[in-house]
């Protein structure tokens, strides 16, 4: 499973008020992670399990990846949406859910 991460901001400070994290994988919809949340975090409520989710993705997002794809086209399938009780790591918003990427869609066996 190759777990994607990206923000968006609502103005120019870049602050990414809303983090999508989304799991790569056709046969996924985003369900694997809120379970990584419970089972590796340890975490029982959304909060918290959202919470721990946008720990884990901006702490991913500091360490060099396998691959970085900064002009590659995506689409996001979101699956959920949760509006946190509070601002978490710059964000009072986390959608996770599936990405699919152009390129694999190409190159994809038919």
């Amino acid at each position: 499973m190759s777990v994607a991460y990206t923000t968006q901001s609502s103005d120019r400070r870049g602050l990414g008020d809303i983090g999508l994290v989304a799991v790569v994988d056709e046969c996924s919809d985003g369900e694997e992670l809120w379970r990584l949340a419970r089972d590796l975090g340890g975490r029982n409520g959304d909060q918290d399990r959202a919470r721990w989710l946008l720990t884990q993705a901006s702490r991913a997002r500091v360490v060099a990846s396998y691959a970085n794809l900064p002009d590659e086209t995506w689409t996001a399938h979101v699956r959920r949406r949760l509006e946190l009780d509070a601002l978490f790591a710059n964000h009072d918003l986390l959608l996770t859910g599936r990405i699919a990427l152009r390129s694999r869609e190409q190159y994809r066996p038919r």
